[in-house]
């Protein structure tokens, strides 16, 4: 199976897309339905590769440091935007919990479909 980079970004407005189809290559079926991401694969690619680069440096700045080529604050700069990329995101995700469980509350929406809305989140 080849390993293929999938960006989360649309390239014209730089919004988060979605995954919204899966095919079968060996009998070719398709399906389509809003598939949940991660919330790191909603991260602009750029904080993807950083995130990678972290975690084989062993967290270690100065390794990515030294690695990378760049100065220890950039690489630290770097990591703050991707901290505060990830607060936002897990932000989303809470928010859109916290309304499914609002509309339970208010009578809105039955707690087995709120389930399945939240797991898919």
């Amino acid at each position: 199976m080849a390993d293929s980079q999938i960006n989360a970004e649309c390239p014209y407005c730089q919004q988060v897309m979605t995954v919204s189809r899966m095919t079968c290559h060996r009998c070719g079926i398709d399906v389509e339905a809003p598939f949940p991401t991660a919330r790191l694969a909603n991260l602009p690619t750029e904080h993807q590769r950083f995130i990678e680069i972290f975690v084989l440096a062993s967290g270690s700045l100065k390794e990515m440091a030294a690695q990378t080529g760049v100065s220890y604050p950039t690489v630290r700069s770097r990591l703050d935007k991707v901290i505060a990329a990830l607060r936002e995101e897990i932000g989303r995700t809470q928010q859109a919990k916290g309304t499914i469980l609002d509309a339970v509350s208010e009578g809105k929406l039955s707690a087995e479909a709120a389930a399945k809305l939240i797991k898919s989140i």
